[in-house]
């Protein structure tokens, strides 16, 4: 009793001290790329921190994982270093005995990673691409922020405005650069206004000048005017007719079993059974050797733990190119990984390499 609760309690404070800081890094880099699609145009500036919360959301399965790989991976070396190990491998706890209290302590995190996989994940992801395709369907006007260069959602203008802040149909100090046709029209006006005409939007600008350039032969032209309107098409903002897996429910990926799909499908129960592999994986390799310090065991958790994704996502380009099935790839790489490393745990456990040596001995001497 002592032994499991001393153990899920340090596991419990490093895990938590682990994800605080692995969040906080994510929600820094989601935050600042972020940023950055806004500052483009991808992203709504005032949705900013809804879609950075939800990105943040759709990881957070990878986040917990390797929250839970460092956590006891620290865990144990601290009682490697600190002589505890000695002290429980003495009162008769083998390495297996910590195999218990270990998946006592990692089931729920288990049971939330799956789930997030599973159903949430999917969902935030579809909520990002609607915030997208809300935002770039509508007009190239609305899109115009002041102050800010702005594409059009098509590529082929830019436009800046300086926006009265009493009157949101109209500015000063307007830009426009367009390129249709082989021809680039660059457009600066003092001012402008969005005016409806037999129902339709146009946008009229004053005072200004236009420069139109025949890309193909370099002809420039430049032109003055008092008054020059152009006619804005209206975007309807519609369904999203991405159909990326990512955003697919899992449901969804079963009854349609496509490659594309059974690749997603085969990423997300992934990730629950990498999860289960690493808290073996964490408790056969983490020892400590005095050469190398402590340090040694987690560069070891965050190379094996790269090494796996990695070894997943070549999984789901093989699994849509129909190099492997999904089934076969999934017993291939997580089967077999749980196979070395309960291999791994027992050899430890059972100090094979420890009567190796000793029998060697044993023979060295006797021949001698």
């Amino acid at each position: 009793m002592l032994f499991d609760s001393s153990l899920r309690k340090e596991l419990g404070r490093s895990f938590g001290a682990t994800l605080v800081v692995l969040i906080t890094v994510v929600m820094t880099v989601m935050l600042i790329r972020t940023l950055g699609q806004a500052t483009v145009g991808r992203v709504n500036p005032s949705e900013v921190v809804l879609v950075m919360g939800y990105t943040v959301l759709g990881v957070l399965t990878t986040i917990l994982t390797l929250s839970l790989f460092v956590a006891i991976t620290a865990t144990l070396t601290r009682m490697y270093t600190a002589s505890e190990m000695v002290v429980w491998f003495s009162s008769g706890q083998g390495l297996a005995a910590f195999v218990k209290p270990l998946m006592r302590f990692a089931l729920p995190i288990l049971v939330v990673v799956a789930v997030m996989a599973l159903m949430v994940s999917p969902w935030a992801n579809l909520q990002i691409r609607e915030l997208r395709d809300r935002y770039q369907g509508r007009g190239d006007i609305e899109r115009v922020a002041p102050g800010r260069f702005i594409e059009s959602s098509g590529g082929r203008r830019v436009f800046f405005i300086d926006r009265n802040a009493s009157d949101e149909r109209s500015g000063s100090n307007i830009f426009v650069v367009s390129t249709e046709h082989g021809k680039e029209s660059v457009i600066s006006a003092k001012s402008g206004e969005i005016k409806f005409i037999d129902d339709e939007r146009f946008i009229v600008l004053n005072n200004g000048y236009q420069l139109d350039t025949d890309l193909a032969t370099g002809e420039s032209r430049v032109s003055e005017f008092a008054q020059y309107g152009h006619r804005i098409d209206a975007r309807e903002v519609g369904p999203s007719t991405n159909q990326s897996p990512r955003i697919k429910t899992t449901s969804a990926l079963l009854v349609e079993p496509t490659p594309r799909n059974l690749a997603e499908l085969s990423w997300r129960i992934g990730q629950a059974l990498i999860a289960f592999n690493c808290v073996l994986i964490a408790l056969a390799a983490t020892r400590v050797n005095p050469r190398v310090g402590r340090s040694a065991s987690l560069i070891f958790t965050l190379l094996a733990f790269a090494a796996y994704y990695n070894l997943i996502g070549i999984g789901e380009s093989w699994i849509t190119d129909r190099k492997i099935g999904a089934a076969a790839y999934m017993l291939l790489l997580h089967g077999g990984i749980f196979a070395l490393a309960m291999v791994w745990l027992v050899g430890r456990h059972e100090d094979w390499l420890m009567r190796w040596s000793r029998r060697r001995t044993g023979k060295q001497e006797a021949s001698a």
